[in-house]
């Protein structure tokens, strides 16, 4: 338990902190399902306007950076190849 003042409102803000960011760490998740599903629909067109939306998604968590910048890269080069592998 903490023990001084400051440590008791450090320990408050972290499980508002961590509460915020789960929350954006469930979006970014939410708009890479939303990619993946147009994907297996197998619908091209919706599947690149899905992408466009969900890059900006990625982008602006990984600026904050909630999740690493390698880890949007690698999100965003892989949903953007499996759309062009699409028939």
């Amino acid at each position: 338990m903490a023990n001084t003042a400051q440590a008791r409102k450090r320990a408050r803000q972290a499980v508002k902190q961590n509460a915020h960011n789960s929350s954006l760490r469930s979006t970014l998740r939410t708009a890479i399902k939303a990619v993946r599903k147009a994907i297996d629909a197998g619908d091209k067109a919706a599947a690149m306007t899905t992408f466009s939306k969900s890059v900006s998604t990625i982008d602006r968590i990984a600026d904050k950076q909630i999740v690493h910048k390698n880890k949007a890269a690698r999100h965003k080069s892989r949903l953007s190849a499996a759309i062009k592998s699409m028939a």
